[in-house]
């Protein structure tokens, strides 16, 4: 091997090695069961979680540390058949009445109707931000890929590296975006019959117990945080904390066109054109460009 050779594995080795940002996010190495873990599994070599919700509990997990910025990625095959009245969730979140927290939920149907996919942000506390989708295929038959990239210019929300939703961060206007606080990663499902399906309307047919969502193949591409200092550390642009490159501050023109088309297609609800809920006093992110 020539020394050029040699020199650059030396410096491969070196940047894996001293790179914080790749979790070994293996389910049985990364997290923990927060609630239910008596008739919930994790599975194989460890990269295969089971959550189980029937008449007596429903389950969850959550990650052992928090992050501050990265790309978060799970596969996940929800709940077949009469699923009504449950919520399979995945989403960040940190802690206390002023908490960031960064959604998704698989709002479950009766037989033969479509999953709705419900996207939510807060920040500091504040919600009341939700958009809604259908999907364009049967979100039960198989595994797919659900992402969260988020980085100090914006938050993206992926289906099969599809982007269906963006986030900006117009902090400097005054509008609050989730930069000041680590979030764990969190998956549960559980009896949400009250509000899931139809506003409440149908209810989960217990004879349909048990509900069983699968995960696989969680990753967490991310930087790890360690208090305070991390604001500053996770959010400076250097080589490491790739997700600051300019490549990820604006989708490219292919992934605009991408978004449009689902929201086009599959978008059936918006907060920001919910004029009536908002009694005209919309908030001041839905005047501003986000895409």
């Amino acid at each position: 091997m020539g020394s050029f050779q040699v020199l650059f594995v030396a410096l491969l080795v070196t940047a894996v090695a001293f790179d914080q940002s790749f979790v070994d996010a293996k389910f049985s190495k990364s997290m923990y069961f927060n609630w239910g873990a008596s008739h919930s599994s994790i599975l194989g070599n460890g990269d295969d979680l089971q959550l189980v919700l029937d008449s007596t509990s429903g389950s969850g997990v959550q990650t052992k540390r928090a992050f501050l910025f990265g790309s978060i990625e799970m596969l996940i095959k929800l709940v077949p058949g009469n699923s009504a009245g449950t919520v399979t969730a995945y989403y960040l979140s940190s802690t206390g009445s002023k908490h960031d927290e960064i959604d998704f939920e698989f709002l479950g149907n009766i037989s033969g109707q479509p999953y709705t996919i419900h996207t939510n942000i807060y920040t500091q506390g504040n919600g009341s931000r939700e958009q809604q989708f259908y999907l364009w295929f049967d979100p039960t038959a198989d595994f797919h890929n659900y992402t969260i990239h988020w980085n100090p210019t914006e938050v993206v929300w992926y289906i099969d590296s599809i982007p269906i939703r963006v986030f900006r961060n117009y902090e400097n206007e005054g509008i609050a975006y989730p930069n000041k606080q680590g979030m764990r990663v969190y998956s549960s499902i559980w009896n949400a019959d009250n509000w899931a399906t139809r506003g409440g309307l149908v209810k989960i047919d217990w004879y349909s117990a048990p509900f069983v969502a699968r995960f696989r193949h969680f990753r967490a591409r991310a930087c790890k945080w360690n208090g305070p200092v991390s604001i500053d550390q996770c959010a400076s642009k250097s080589p490491a904390n790739w997700w600051t490159s300019p490549v990820y501050s604006q989708l490219s023109y292919a992934k605009k066109g991408q978004m449009k088309w689902v929201r086009d297609n599959y978008m059936i609800y918006d907060y920001c054109k919910d004029t009536k809920r908002f009694q005209g006093n919309m908030p001041p992110e839905c005047f501003k460009p986000q895409f």
